[in-house]
């Protein structure tokens, strides 16, 4: 898989890509991770890349030919021969006679809200292409030339930036072959859980300060371990997003 980010701060990105999982999976070569400055693709001599909002109003809004251009750069760059196949461990190239599986998204507070769901279907891309807002956003216009907007939370960032790099950690752990198979089916809003959060996690030692590992996790029998589990991931579900269980009936 290819992830292209487009953003105006393209050196933000370099501790969390060149760290832990990220980092691993790019090294495998089952990733690549290409950032793409917005200002090269800027007007005149000085590069402009933004101006101010028709009709008037504070701040300045990003071009839509400056962005465009981008897009269409990240999209030229592409070779299916750099990446593996999202989904295959084995390390397969990807078929270049057949349709690449891309999608271009824009960050911006006004998307539609991102969650595991996504993260899942955009590990199953050729090549995703990410657009960091700014400032007071993108020229509209941009909307004919990608799939959508997405948001992290109802809050507003000072750029996509950060967003940008929560989608992509999020994404790539997720592909095949770059953590442990099996790793992330029980976790918080995986399918598996049934859209819960996961349930409470402990390790050596066995007490702690005059707390204690519950027993069930320690006498080896699997079916009650299972059950507790189940139970505890519902009970926290309840207790801090109730909103996950009014969204599909769990017992």
């Amino acid at each position: 898989m290819k992830i292209s980010i487009l953003t105006l701060f393209p050196q933000m990105f370099v501790g969390p890509f060149t760290e832990s999982i990220v980092k691993r999976a790019q090294e495998k070569g089952i990733v690549v991770i290409e950032l793409l400055d917005i200002r090269e693709f800027g007007i005149g001599a000085h590069k402009m890349v933004d101006d101010t909002p028709a009709g008037g109003g504070i701040g300045m809004v990003l071009k839509v030919d400056v962005v465009h251009q981008a897009i269409e750069q990240a999209k030229a760059n592409y070779s299916s021969t750099e990446v593996k196949r999202s989904g295959e461990a084995g390390g397969k190239v990807l078929d270049s006679a057949r349709t690449i599986k891309r999608k271009i998204l824009l960050t911006s507070a006004g998307g539609k809200t991102y969650k595991q769901k996504h993260a899942k279907e955009y590990s199953q891309l050729d090549h995703l292409i990410l657009i960091c807002g700014h400032y007071e956003g993108v020229d509209a216009r941009i909307m004919k030339y990608i799939d959508g907007e997405v948001s992290i939370g109802d809050f507003v960032l000072t750029g996509g930036e950060i967003p940008s790099m929560l989608i992509t950690d999020s994404i790539v752990r997720l592909i095949a072959g770059v953590i442990t198979e099996g790793a992330t089916e029980d976790e918080s809003f995986s399918q598996s859980a049934q859209a819960m959060l996961e349930y409470p996690h402990y390790t050596r030692p066995r007490e702690y300060d005059g707390q204690e590992i519950p027993e069930v996790l320690l006498n080896g029998d699997h079916k009650k371990i299972a059950a507790w589990r189940h139970e505890k991931a519902l009970e926290k579900t309840r207790k801090f997003r109730p909103d996950l269980l009014q969204e599909k009936t769990i017992s």
